[in-house]
């Protein structure tokens, strides 16, 4: 077989995430080394044996893997054609250092719901100008980590709404085209951001970011058929650029902008 090595890296603006790394190798192996950031690892294709505080580890495709920083831990190919992995490596704002000891102690989590929340996680940090969506999704992922390494005492339960969702509701419609970042809404609203994350799903059926998103949308759809070239209804609506609006429009509507306004003006 010959060897194969592909990776990507990149460092999005997504307060917590220190930077995002994808990578394919059939053969290479990591030597024992260290982080100074939290590594949130799922593998796609393939499997990963490793070593994590003398202790032999592996990541099948179906689980989750969180390796603390400052621990020594190595890496190789568990299959012989390899392995593909994505990897998000998180500073302490996240987990802090009293994680730490758990995480050793049980770093492969079988969580089908967080593995899909990192899969979806990874998609939202692709592209620029979703950072709104991607700090919603770490804050729920942080949050499920934090269960598994310190799990809550029986009967403990969260703490009350307080009518976030209707203040944080306020405040996106307010930041429409400006927008706002998730941890800025949840220091003006007084919340942790996971929980004004799931106390605005619960209540309106909509995520945050699905309804900041929608609502740019509609106002992209009165622009258009306003006579507005789609390039200046991504800036004016808050896109982050005009690819940004297309792919977003077409989810929500069924075509780009493009055709929208064509056949809004046929049939104006």
């Amino acid at each position: 077989m010959v060897s194969r090595q592909e990776v990507s890296a990149w460092r999005p603006h997504v307060p917590g995430v220190v930077e995002v790394f994808h990578a394919h190798f059939t053969e290479y192996a990591y030597p024992m080394h260290v982080h100074d950031a939290w590594t949130l690892l799922i593998v796609d294709d393939g499997a990963v044996r490793y070593d994590l505080d003398r202790h032999e580890h592996g990541t099948p495709h179906d689980t989750v893997t969180l390796l603390p920083p400052h621990v020594p831990h190595n890496g190789s190919p568990a299959t012989p054609h390899g392995f593909r992995k994505r990897v998000i490596y998180l500073d302490a704002t996240q987990l802090d250092e009293s994680f730490i000891g758990p995480a050793v102690d049980g770093p492969d989590l079988a969580d089908p719901v967080l593995r899909t929340r990192v899969g979806q996680l990874h998609s939202a940090l692709r592209h620029p100008g979703d950072e709104f969506e991607a700090a919603s999704r770490l804050a729920l992922i942080g949050e499920r980590l934090r269960g598994h390494l310190r799990p809550r005492l029986p009967g403990e339960r969260p703490p009350p709404d307080h009518g976030v969702a209707h203040t944080l509701r306020e405040l996106l419609d307010a930041r429409l085209v400006p927008g706002i970042a998730l941890d800025e809404a949840a220091r003006l609203v007084h919340a942790h951001p996971a929980h004004l994350v799931r106390a605005f799903s619960a209540a309106f059926g909509i995520a945050p970011h699905q309804y900041l998103m929608s609502r740019r949308v509609d106002r992209a759809r009165r622009l258009l058929l306003g006579g507005d070239p789609p390039s200046e209804v991504a800036t004016a609506t808050g896109f982050y650029d005009q690819s940004h609006l297309t792919r977003h429009f077409k989810r929500l509507v069924g075509v780009t902008p493009g055709r929208y306004a064509r056949v809004g003006s046929r049939t104006a």
